[in-house]
């Protein structure tokens, strides 16, 4: 089974996080979740052109600033390995698309400290407790069955 290469950035303003309510697409695995903005790399593309187009799509901002933080390994027992490239960003410029011209799902900047409200992955919240705790750069895999993490290794351990 080939690798699956895919970036997802979280766009940081005034204690924020620009996130998506994936609510659109037909067979999404993330349906009804909230998550970053990313997508899958197309041919020959750099981690970094492949963020810059992704965000520039799903949100009309072209970033200025931004940091990767961490790559994960996504193990499914439904889907192929996914590998992760993931970022936080600060600076961008131009304006956010409306709502409604995302074809993915629904953009909202949600408070930092009520992300755990919301439904997003079991996973998820391991890399934004890392994310807040300013830890450099990390390695995380996620192995997940019938939609339940039921595994994780940080930094290989």
């Amino acid at each position: 089974m080939k690798s699956n290469q895919t970036t997802l950035c979280y766009i940081e303003q005034d204690g924020k996080y620009l996130m998506m309510h994936r609510v659109k697409k037909e067979n999404d695995i993330n349906k009804d979740k909230w998550v970053g903005v990313g997508g899958h790399f197309e041919a020959d593309e750099s981690p970094e052109e492949c963020l810059l187009r992704e965000v520039k799509e799903e949100t009309g901002l072209t970033l200025t600033a931004w940091r990767l933080r961490g790559v994960i390994t996504f193990i499914c027992d439904h889907y192929q390995t996914e590998y992760m490239f993931l970022y936080t960003a600060d600076a961008y410029t131009g304006t956010l698309i409306n709502g409604s011209e995302c074809s993915e799902g629904e953009l909202e900047w949600i408070d930092k400290s009520s992300v755990y409200g919301l439904p997003i992955w079991e996973g998820d919240k391991i890399f934004f407790r890392l994310l807040e705790e300013e830890r450099p750069f990390f390695s995380l895999k996620l192995k997940y069955e019938d939609g339940r993490l039921v595994e994780t290794a940080l930094d290989g351990k």
